[in-house]
């Protein structure tokens, strides 16, 4: 198929950025999207042209690198990972805007390539977790009730892609978080530091300016791992709870 990509370029964070259109052509329809931006991508350097800066890493939907706004669809128009969508779910003739996530915490570092590492710091102010390490522990010593632990289980498939950020409004990271305190809350190991947890995760939520959530539920339809919106639940009961204690 042949298609048309407007493409953000943008040399570095202080840089002023701009829509650069690219033709490309005799793309199959099995190849990933970010296959194609690869066919893109050895074209310019064929040309001696700057390549597209994106971030990708394991290609299998599972680590959360990869992250993209094509046209206008946080991840594209399936519900997946940028790396998992397939040049398929595109039509020949198709023109396709291509952006990086847009949210002021997550700065554009170049072209499609955003600093996540706000995440990072969110997960960092939740701490640890009082659970011995070494060998794994006999499965049965710390029962857990099985609807606790496929909610845990749920609320841990988040990869942190930002997906939820991006398409929200307000850009606000709450259901990431919400899919954190979800995940240890649930689990008897994750009682010790639960209200501690909860009042710093939010706090730093807010120092990175992620924005409020206003139930819009963007942030889950994006999500590529379909994290429902009720996690936003546990988590504004989980600070209520903490704060009420004197957290």
């Amino acid at each position: 198929m042949n298609l048309t990509l407007k493409i953000w370029r943008q040399a570095g964070p202080q840089a002023k950025g701009e829509m650069v259109t690219y033709p490309v052509s005799d793309i199959s329809e099995d190849m990933s999207f970010l296959e194609m931006l690869d066919v893109l991508n050895e074209q310019l350097n064929a040309r001696g042209e700057e390549p597209i800066a994106f971030d990708s890493d394991c290609r299998e939907g599972i680590c959360g690198m990869c992250g993209l706004m094509i046209s206008g669809k946080a991840h594209g128009p399936e519900v997946t990972t940028t790396c998992q969508l397939h040049m398929r779910s595109f039509s020949d003739g198709d023109e396709i805007t291509i952006e990086p996530w847009r949210a002021d915490a997550f700065p554009v570092i170049k072209d499609l390539v955003v600093d996540r590492s706000s995440f990072d710091r969110i997960i960092q102010a939740g701490g640890f977790i009082s659970a011995n390490t070494g060998s794994a522990p006999e499965a049965h010593s710390v029962p857990v009730p099985k609807p606790k632990a496929d909610r845990a289980f749920m609320a841990a498939a988040c990869i942190g892609c930002g997906a939820c950020v991006a398409a929200c409004p307000n850009a606000s990271g709450m259901l990431f978080m919400g899919a954190k305190i979800t995940h240890l809350g649930e689990l008897p190991q994750g009682q010790p530091e639960r209200d501690a947890r909860v009042v710093s995760m939010v706090s730093q939520h807010d120092h990175e300016g992620f924005g409020g959530c206003t139930n819009v539920g963007a942030c889950s339809s994006a999500c590529p791992k379909e994290i429902p919106l009720d996690v936003i639940n546990q988590l504004n009961k989980d600070l209520r709870g903490a704060l009420m204690r004197g957290e």
